[in-house]
C-alpha cells in the first residue's frame, strides 16, 4: 500500500483534545491495515542501515505500538520512552513543550544504536526531546521515524537526522 493509500485510513478530529487543534486518528489505519502501515514504516530504513540499528525506542503511547511491531518484525529489542512517573528506576529524564503544553519524558539508560519511533510530528517537541533523552541515557540515536509528518516544520532535523515519514500532510 502506499502512504495516498494508508492516508485514507486517518479520520480527522477538529478541536480534539483542546479548541484549535486537528487530530489525526490512526486508530482506523491500524485496525484496518497495521501489517502494511508497520511495512511503511520498515520501508523508511535501507538494509544497511537496519543492519545498524540494536533497537528501537518508541515515544509513549502510539509510537510504543508502532515501534514495537517494526522491533518484532527486525528481531530488534524495544525501550520505552514514557511519561514522568511510569517507569521505576534508575531513569533520564528531559523536559519539553507540546504544542499544547509541556511535560516531562523518562527512560531507563542502557547502550545501543537506536530508532526512535513515534506516530505524529507536529512541532517536533516531543521528537527532539526524546532523542536529546535517548542521548542523556546513553543511547546512540541512528535514525528518526514516525508515521505521520503533519509539515508544521518543514525539514525537521534533529542535529542531522532527519524525521523520516510514511505519511506527509
Amino acid at each position: 500500500m502506499t502512504h495516498l493509500h494508508l492516508k485514507k485510513y486517518i479520520l480527522e478530529s477538529a478541536d480534539f483534545p483542546r479548541p484549535g487543534i486537528l487530530f489525526r486518528d490512526i486508530a482506523p489505519l491500524l485496525r484496518e491495515h497495521f501489517a502494511p502501515t508497520v511495512e511503511a514504516l520498515d520501508g523508511l530504513l535501507s538494509e544497511t542501515e537496519w543492519g545498524e540499528i540494536d533497537a528501537l525506542a518508541g515515544i509513549e503511547s502510539r509510537g510504543f505500538v508502532l515501534g514495537a511491531a517494526l522491533a518484532a518484525r527486525r528481531g530488534k529489542g524495544f525501550v520505552l520512552v514514557r511519561k514522568q512517573g511510569k517507569l521505576p528506576p534508575p531513569v533520564v529524564d528531559m523536559r519539553y513543550d507540546l504544542e499544547y503544553g509541556s511535560g516531562v519524558l523518562e527512560m531507563q539508560p542502557g547502550r545501543g544504536r537506536l530508532l526512535l519511533v513515534d506516530d505524529v510530528l507536529a512541532t517536533g517537541g516531543t521528537l527532539n526531546a526524546a532523542a536529546e533523552l535517548c542521548e542523556r541515557g546513553g543511547y546512540d540515536v541512528r535514525a528518526l521515524a514516525v508515521l505521520i509528518d503533519l509539515r508544521l516544520v518543514d525539514g525537521f532535523r534533529w542535529r542531522d537526522l532527519p524525521a523520516r515519514a510514511a505519511i506527509v500532510y
